[in-house]
């Protein structure tokens, strides 16, 4: 059995440790503190993580986060670290994509970031998921997307659309890039130049 969520929650854990608690993320007006929060939340709230998709309860969960976000910062990470014991037969599915995704948030938002390598079954496994990050996160934008990169088999989004935009890049980039981090992605977005702008700017993430 693969371990890759296990392992890169040890690594988010340990980069939300050295960041400190009021490092920025790549997620918009979170600090390191906000972001553990959400990771606890997300585990041990269940009351509270349905908000993170369905805004009739947003603002509770913004209340719950808020208030874990204001505790002790260390034994907050220390939550991230050990998750929620009834849930890690489910580790990783829940998490393969999570927590790769939200260490780049911390790494990249630190000046100085240098790319990391991914082991090759690593990015396999990230590879598995772009699809279904793609299509769910840019099933309304108006162009097709033609999407492909090393070891991606490609495919296509909005496959009905007049107009093509391509975006090629490896498989934890094209995560990030349709995750709505398109900003920090390594990857190549080509086709009309205003849609391909309009995509690098795009409100992508599901």
């Amino acid at each position: 059995m693969t371990a890759f969520a296990r392992s890169e929650r040890a690594a988010l854990a340990d980069a939300l440790l050295a960041a400190g608690p009021a490092a920025p993320t790549l997620c918009e007006g979170w600090a390191t503190r906000d972001l553990a929060a959400h990771l606890v939340l997300r585990e041990h709230r269940p009351d509270a993580a349905a908000g993170i998709m369905l805004g009739a309860v947003a603002g509770h969960t913004k209340k719950v986060q808020d208030r874990l976000a204001a505790g002790d910062y260390p034994a907050l990470v220390d939550r991230v670290r050990r998750g929620p014991l009834l849930l890690r037969p489910f580790d990783e599915a829940m998490n393969v994509v999570e927590f790769f995704v939200h260490l780049e948030d911390v790494r990249r938002a630190a000046p100085g970031w240098t790319p990391r390598e991914i082991p090759p079954p690593y990015a396999e496994a990230l590879a598995g998921r772009v699809k279904t990050s793609a299509r769910m996160s840019a099933r309304r934008f108006p162009a097709r997307i033609e999407v492909s990169g090393p070891g991606v088999a490609p495919f296509t989004v909005n496959g009905k659309q007049e107009h093509t935009v391509r975006v090629e890049g490896a498989p934890g980039e094209l995560v990030l890039f349709f995750t709505g981090r398109q900003s920090a992605a390594d990857v190549s977005v080509t086709g009309p130049d205003d849609l391909a702008e309009k995509l690098r700017g795009a409100r992508l993430g599901i």
